[in-house]
């Protein structure tokens, strides 16, 4: 994707010629142009979830879904794939933070993390640090005035100074494994190599297979 334009917020965008290839194969999957959560979940191969863990994919699917109205259409569509080969870490950045803020009030409290880390492990598994010992580190490590909620510049100042919490997550939902996943039609990897940094891992990487 190196050949990509320079887009809003200096981030990488998908070539034109990508773009038609990328909206062919869209709405060869989703012929009336919108994909469903259901789909979502299909494509990922995350059916059958408990409901934390379902409860985490549905707010995934809703920060790609921008106009909320329950469906992601190819623009929405190419802008997660934007999202996801683009190499700017704080864009990257910004979209975790707009999945941790669950109540969409700009500010991610201490519940809300908490929430959200017991909805990963019940979807990832047995974690190293529990939901409890993960959102207590985040807070006491980035939480600067002590307010018990991190701004959306507290969260991207302390999360990309920290390799350790940066990959935490970066693995609560692997972008670059979806975007495998789409280029390849195979489920997602069952494990992921946790001696790579998030950006060596793949992250923004990953090239499309050509179709």
């Amino acid at each position: 994707m190196g050949n990509g334009k320079s887009i809003a917020g200096d981030q990488r965008a998908v070539p034109t010629q990508e773009t038609h290839v990328w909206y062919r194969t869209f709405m060869t999957e989703y012929p009336s142009g919108l994909q469903t959560l259901h789909e979502f979940k299909t494509l990922l191969g995350l059916q059958g979830l408990n409901q934390k863990a379902n409860k985490h994919i549905d707010q995934v699917y809703n920060t790609f879904d921008t106009n909320q109205d329950g469906f992601i259409d190819f623009l929405e569509f190419i802008a997660a794939v934007n999202l996801i080969v683009q190499e700017k870490m704080e864009q990257k950045l910004k979209w975790y933070f707009k999945l941790y803020d669950v109540d969409g009030n700009g500010s991610i409290d201490k519940n809300e993390l908490l929430d959200m880390f017991v909805a990963i492990q019940a979807l990832n598994g047995q974690q190293t640090l529990s939901p409890e010992e993960f959102t207590n580190l985040v807070f006491h490590k980035i939480d600067i005035n002590n307010d018990g909620e991190l701004t959306l510049e507290e969260f991207i100042n302390g999360i990309s100074k920290d390799q350790d919490l940066l990959e935490i997550v970066y693995k609560s939902f692997d972008l670059s494994n979806v975007l495998r996943v789409i280029c390849n039609g195979k489920q997602p990897d069952t494990e992921i190599d946790s001696s790579k940094s998030p950006d060596k891992a793949g992250l923004g990487k990953v090239k499309m297979k050509s179709l």
